[in-house]
């Protein structure tokens, strides 16, 4: 039976969570590098002040069909979602450009607006691409980049599928 035609839809929610710990790692990493005056590996992605760690626990992997990302914010803003390739350890293999995915899902909200907006078509794709990832991992991370004036704290998102 084809999960995207079911009549009746099981929703299955999956809320980004903030990975505090990772996020720290990573931006040790990049304030050792800048200390000794060293540069990263060739192709190192290093954390930017605006970036953040965050992963989604697929608590499900299999019969998974995307419907929408539920992404709120409590301000005007722009968050983009970058997902990754890279299967962490917790020795923080490096994160290389290369492991970082097309298309990013832009999502902004306008001054007085209360709908969050995004690119439709990049935001579909990229649904799409996740649920062939759930297949072979139980979780995946991404890089969220938040700008004009945004912070984590003012974000709820989730990706929703019909399971």
């Amino acid at each position: 039976m084809n999960p995207c035609r079911d009549e009746q839809p099981h929703m299955l929610k999956l809320p980004f969570i903030h990975d505090d710990q990772l996020t720290r790692c990573m931006r040790l990493r990049a304030q050792s590098l800048q200390q000794k005056n060293a540069r990263p590996q060739d192709g190192e992605k290093l954390l930017h002040p605006n970036e953040h760690v965050y992963r989604v626990d697929f608590i499900r992997q299999h019969n998974l069909c995307f419907l929408r990302w539920d992404v709120q914010l409590e301000r005007s803003g722009k968050v983009m979602v970058t997902g990754t390739s890279q299967h962490w350890t917790p020795d923080l293999t490096h994160l290389m450009n290369r492991q970082l995915l097309e298309p990013v899902g832009i999502f902004w909200k306008k001054p007085g607006a209360k709908e969050v907006e995004c690119n439709e078509a990049d935001a579909q794709e990229f649904g799409e691409r996740l649920v062939e990832l759930a297949k072979i991992r139980k979780v995946m991370y991404f890089l969220l980049a938040f700008t004009d004036g945004l912070e984590p704290a003012q974000l709820k998102g989730s990706i929703v599928f019909k399971a």
